[in-house]
Formats: structure tokens, sequence, C-alpha cells
């Protein structure tokens, strides 16, 4: 099985590929998205500026759009998950749109939320299958999705909750980190990863 990790300029890319590798998979980094598409899985990396990712991914929001709404797997992280939707608050630029909704910035005195913070009413199989209730985040955005059934994990920072995964067809959102999330974020990698190979 081969995995396209995108590259848009996000950072993390080759923390986020070793994690990939180690759950025995065959991973590269690629920055035409028609290539990426040519996988069996695409993953959205995260760390970066959304206004400056969409841009990068302007000449490709079609093919990719069209992608995922007909069943594509996606594991879009952190930045990757805030592609997935309509706008950001944080610039311009046109997400990919597969969640219909709004990225807003995180309130709270601490800002960017850079650690541990605890999952809240987690569910799906991925989390079933991982266990993982406590997941590092380095995030000053944070996702607002219109429909509420998407939601697959809440979190909270001073106060603000806000939504930490949504989940679509094959299409899997992640505002947390789960290649840095010790051994538990690497289970819920491998288990997004052995629901591909049914």
């Amino acid at each position: 099985m081969k995995v396209a990790i995108l590259d848009y300029g996000a950072g993390n890319l080759h923390s986020l590929a070793k994690a990939l590798s180690r759950a025995g998979t065959n991973v590269a980094i690629e920055t035409d998205a028609e290539r990426a598409l040519a996988s069996d899985a695409l993953i959205l990396p995260g760390v970066g500026a959304f206004s400056l990712a969409a841009q990068s991914l302007a000449p490709y929001i079609v093919p990719i759009r069209e992608a995922l709404s007909t069943g594509f797997p996606c594991l879009g992280i952190c930045l990757g998950m805030q592609l997935l939707f309509d706008i950001s608050e944080e610039g311009e630029g046109e997400g990919i749109g597969i969640f219909s909704g709004r990225v807003r910035r995180l309130e709270g005195r601490r800002v960017p939320q850079i650690g541990w913070n605890d999952l809240e009413e987690t569910q799906g199989e991925l989390f079933e299958a991982s266990d993982l209730r406590t997941a590092y985040f380095a995030n000053s955005f944070v996702c607002e999705p219109s429909d509420l059934t998407s939601i697959r994990a809440w979190a909270t920072h001073e106060g603000d909750r806000f939504v930490a995964s949504v989940e679509t067809q094959n299409v899997v959102g992640v505002q947390f980190h789960p290649e840095k999330s010790s051994t538990l974020g690497i289970a819920f990698i491998d288990a997004f990863l052995r629901r591909l190979k049914r």
C-alpha cells in the first residue's frame, strides 16, 4: 500500500513520514497533487499557515475535492484538517470544502496551544481501536463544522471547547498530531491504515 503526504509548504513532513513507515506503509512525499492522488491514500500534514497552504493547493483544489468526495481516503492533520473546510479566519484562500464550515481563532490567554490535551467524547472505530484519549496539539486555530454529525472528538483549551476530530466517508480530520502522540497516536494512524486494506 502506498500513502502520499502532500507537500504544500507545511512543516513536520519527515516525522510524519517516519510514523507512517513504522506502520509498514510505503510513504512518498509529493509536491504534485495528481501524483499524490495516484496513491492509495492522501495525507494532508500540519504546521503552517492556512493562506499559504491554500494558495499552494489552489491549482489542485477541484481534483482533490472530487477525489475525496467520491471516497478517496484522506487523513488531514492539524492544518491539514483545517484545509478540509471552506474558509479560515487566519487568512485568505479557499479550502477543499469536504466539510462545510469555517476555521476560527482559538480563544484563550495562551495561544497557540502547545502540548498535551485530553480528548473528550471520542467516538468511532479509529479511537476505539487505538484507545487514544490524550493527544499532542500545536494550534492557534480550530474548526467549526456545520454538520455536527461529522464530529468524532472534542477538546477544551482554557475554557474554549473545540472540535478535535471529524470524519465523513473515508476522510478523517484531526486537530492534534497523532504522529507526536506517543504509541497510542501511532496506533491511531495504524488503525486508519488498516481500514484502507479492507
